[in-house]
């Protein structure tokens, strides 16, 4: 049988953000979705699709695709002060009714959403493995295929994540009734990365990593026996999201979560700290000096109460970052850099704080970082550059919030005056026309009866 022939496509811009900087009239070519040319001062090609402001798409680092049915659901005060905790157990409720058709029609909206708001890949942190009475499927990566399927559906590229959760607390505290569909034992979690692995496999460029999901969730024991593991994705884990959390490790260990990371887990450029957000001094500099990525939630942090990431000092201490979507209240790209900033213009009463003499321009510095953060975060190459994926936003340029923006005061526009995004291109595939996914109306419409049937439950 022939081979089949290579497909190529070939997009023109105005001005395009490439690794060296703006340029103009740039000609992107792909073949079968990875960048083989890159051209600039060039004239479009008769066949060339066309745009006026080319710049490359975001990884997001971490997503829980299913919480998205949750969204604007937990708005409303109970009966004690709502925190992080009261929010999790009605997370708990809402999982035990979800079924894989549930899970992907979910995600694939999700997905969708995420292509929209200028993500072009997602790193999913995985824990939904078991079925509501925390058996496991025939398949035990039955969940991962539906995270696989929603990606496929949805064009978006895929850093799966699957989960170690075996404890409820430090040390080795056994697992709640509500976290049963979370546990696998180290001998479970190998079958599932396994599985998952074959899972994943039918999609162009997907990556694996793997998540032990917490401290409070792994032995140290159980820690340095999966830690191995981890492929491309690298290693993600949550850290010191809440003060709750960092009491109770010192309690166990004597030492605050990211601290104890670490003096004991070796933590370097294979780490993904999620959230990170209780830090001292001393461990903002330690982690920065470490070169892990801090994986930030900014509208999942303000929408949880969890508190505000020491950015400022992390940055000046050369530390990594990129922004995820975490529980998909509200996916937007540009909102999460947006709050990142606001955050801490709030907190230290002053503007345009994460920027500096070399990069004046907050969303040029705050797009640049989470660019190449999230690629690390991920396990891809960051970019517009030749041998990356095609992974293209085009601004709209004749949005008013355009006019006259130049070079980096065009990043500026878009994160912080609502710029919108007209198009978007996955892997050299046009999968955002004039802002909405072109799946958008049958994913939403699956979505729609997937909620409807679990609200009415």
């Amino acid at each position: 049988m022939a081979s089949p022939q290579p497909t190529m496509e070939s997009l023109w811009f105005e001005t395009a953000l490439l690794p060296q900087g703006w340029r103009r009239g740039v000609r992107l070519t792909a073949v079968d979705g990875l960048i083989s040319k890159v051209e600039t001062d060039a004239s479009p090609a008769p066949a060339d699709e066309r745009g006026a402001i080319a710049v490359p798409g975001l990884g997001n680092v971490h997503s829980h695709a299913f919480q998205r049915a949750l969204a604007g659901l937990t708005e409303r005060r109970g009966p004690a002060e709502d925190d992080f905790w009261t929010w999790r157990e009605a997370m708990y409720a809402f999982l035990e009714r979800l079924g894989p058709d549930d899970v992907e029609a979910i995600a694939t909206l999700a997905y969708c959403e995420m292509l929209e708001a200028g993500f072009t890949r997602v790193g999913e942190f995985h824990y939904l493995h078991h079925d509501p009475h925390g058996r496991p499927y025939a398949d035990p990566a039955e969940m991962a295929g539906r995270i696989a399927a929603a990606a496929a559906a949805s064009g978006i590229g895929l850093t799966l994540l699957p989960v170690f959760y075996a404890h409820s607390g430090f040390g080795g505290a056994p697992p709640a009734p509500g976290q049963r569909r979370f546990v696998a034992g180290l001998d479970g979690f190998a079958r599932l990365l396994e599985a998952s692995a074959e899972a994943i496999g039918p999609l162009p460029d997907a990556i694996l990593g793997l998540a032990p999901h917490s401290l409070r969730a792994v032995t140290p024991e159980e820690l340095a026996e999966i830690t191995p593991l981890a492929g491309r994705g690298g290693i993600h884990i949550h850290a010191a999201e809440q003060t709750a959390e960092v009491d109770a490790c010192v309690s166990w260990s004597g030492q605050r979560p990211v601290a104890w990371l670490l003096d004991h887990a070796g933590v370097d450029q294979s780490w993904r700290l999620i959230h990170a957000t209780h830090m001292t001094a001393a461990e903002t500099a330690r982690l920065a000096a470490s070169g892990a990525v801090a994986g930030l939630c900014p509208i999942t942090e303000a929408d949880l109460g969890d508190g505000v990431f020491p950015a400022r000092t992390y940055l000046d201490a050369g530390g990594r970052f990129g922004v995820g979507t975490d529980s998909n209240v509200r996916i937007d790209a540009a909102g999460e850099l947006r709050a990142l900033e606001y955050a801490q213009r709030l907190t230290a009463r002053r503007r345009n704080l994460l920027a500096g003499p070399e990069q004046p321009s907050v969303g040029a510095f705050l797009f640049r970082a989470a660019l190449a953060g999230g690629a690390q975060a991920l396990g891809v190459e960051p970019g517009l550059r030749i041998g990356a994926a095609m992974d293209v936003l085009a601004l709209d340029g004749d949005h008013p919030s355009f006019v006259g923006a130049t070079g980096d005061s065009i990043l500026d526009r878009w994160i912080f005056a609502g710029g919108p995004i007209d198009r978007v291109w996955r892997r050299g595939a046009c999968v955002v026309r004039q802002g909405r996914h072109v799946r958008r109306r049958s994913a939403a419409a699956a979505y729609r009866r997937s909620l409807s049937r679990l609200l009415a439950a």
